[in-house]
């Protein structure tokens, strides 16, 4: 048992327990019950489940949130273009995000899988100069043209 100034009284019977929160005008508290005996705590219980909640907001509000951003290339995409989207691919890794690289083919560009691979490696090599970054999967191939998420470790 835990008193409200946060000391530990020692182990209490249950009816003891309840009778020195009577003689407080407090409530008795289940803290943890997976141990045993289970820890309690003298307070009231109103006071304590509102710091849960601010608690649990709080570690929310910390928790970063895995949202996926997207950059979208073309085969014919010129090198000063590939640095631009190198380094918004880089802001947003930088920011907790996962990354979605899209290499879109139209018409006979589709033929040409292996230069639209090419720019893709290109990309990659810009961004993994200053962050470490992983493939959370493979280069996939769509009906769109090829795909790939990464994301920063």
């Amino acid at each position: 048992m835990i008193s409200e100034d946060g000391k530990n009284l020692g182990i209490f019977p249950l009816d003891k327990a309840l009778q020195y929160t009577r003689e407080r005008n407090l409530d008795l508290i289940e803290i943890t019950e997976k141990t045993i005996p289970p820890v309690c705590r003298a307070g009231n219980l109103g006071k304590y489940l509102y710091q849960q909640k601010k608690k649990e907001k709080h570690q929310k509000q910390k928790q970063k949130l895995g949202k996926i951003k997207g950059v979208r290339i073309s085969p014919r995409i010129s090198e000063h273009d590939l640095e631009i989207k190198a380094n918004l691919a880089k802001k947003f890794l930088k920011k907790g995000h996962k990354v979605k690289i899209e290499v879109r083919l139209r018409g006979r560009e589709k033929l040409l899988f292996s230069f639209a691979k090419e720019k893709l490696e290109n990309l990659f090599q810009m961004i993994e100069t200053e962050l470490k970054i992983k493939k959370e999967q493979e280069v996939k191939k769509t009906s769109a043209g090829l795909e790939v998420m990464i994301a920063k470790y």
